[in-house]
């Protein structure tokens, strides 16, 4: 792993990210922190070009995006339009913008993600598919997420280390298989707080990364996007620092 392939997902920093004052107060701050690159994610209101100049003023890489899912689907030119202004290459779908409730739903849902990737692919964009648990509940004994894998073939993994394991499934062996298709990866350590599961700063929970980074890195990942959707009171600035100081002193070569 090298430093520049170290991302932030400021959906972690939402709350800082909601007018372009803050958004170039964010990025400074991140690139204060190291972080060389980020997925944007949950921004409020701001110009493309205004975005891309904040960014090239702090030295840092949009190396992708999380776009609303519907609008993935639904108005995909819109989506190409605004990831060609900002030079950015990779987004993904976040989350299901509805819930299918049987295997051939899940069919048809996936294959609507796979039309819009083939457009995206056209204009020089990958699309990657975010889980969470909820693909991994089974329709006619099969994983929700193997099924998208399988009828979306033009649609890459961004696997969440975390929703992997909050799924019931080993991180590592689902990387494993999404070997040569997944050029994003989402870490978040999975912790447990009493009785409760956590989200974590990585390194900080119970997953075993060096068993996580070794798969993403023989797996062809391109960027380890560091995630922290709920810092449970805590500066997400510093759970940020602390995951990114975990990785570079642990795996950065």
């Amino acid at each position: 792993m090298e430093k520049k392939q170290i991302a932030a997902q400021l959906y972690t920093l939402r709350e800082f990210t909601q007018n372009p004052a803050d958004i170039a107060g964010t990025f400074a701050k991140v690139r204060k922190i190291g972080y060389e690159a980020v997925q944007i994610s949950a921004l409020g209101p701001i110009d493309d070009k205004e975005l891309v100049k904040i960014a090239q003023n702090e030295g840092i890489n949009i190396c992708a995006s999380h776009d609303n899912g519907k609008l993935i689907c639904e108005e995909t030119d819109k989506v190409i339009e605004h990831l060609l202004n900002i030079n950015c290459k990779y987004t993904a779908y976040p989350y299901p913008h509805y819930y299918p409730k049987t295997a051939n739903g899940v069919i048809e849902f996936a294959r609507a993600i796979n039309k819009a990737a083939i457009k995206m692919k056209e204009a020089g964009i990958t699309l990657c598919y975010h889980n969470h648990a909820i693909e991994f509940q089974k329709f006619d004994g099969e994983f929700m997420l193997d099924i998208i894998l399988r009828e979306a073939p033009q649609v890459q993994g961004e696997l969440d280390t975390h929703w992997v394991q909050a799924g019931g499934q080993d991180p590592t062996k689902w990387i494993e298989k999404l070997s040569s298709r997944q050029p994003l990866l989402h870490l978040k350590d999975y912790a447990v707080v009493g009785n409760d599961r956590r989200l974590a700063a990585v390194g900080s929970g119970n997953l075993d990364w060096n068993s996580i980074i070794l798969a993403g890195e023989k797996a062809g990942v391109q960027y380890f996007i560091v995630e922290q959707d709920d810092c449970y009171g805590v500066n997400p600035f510093d759970e940020l620092k602390s995951s990114y100081d975990y990785l570079t002193e642990n795996f950065v070569k």
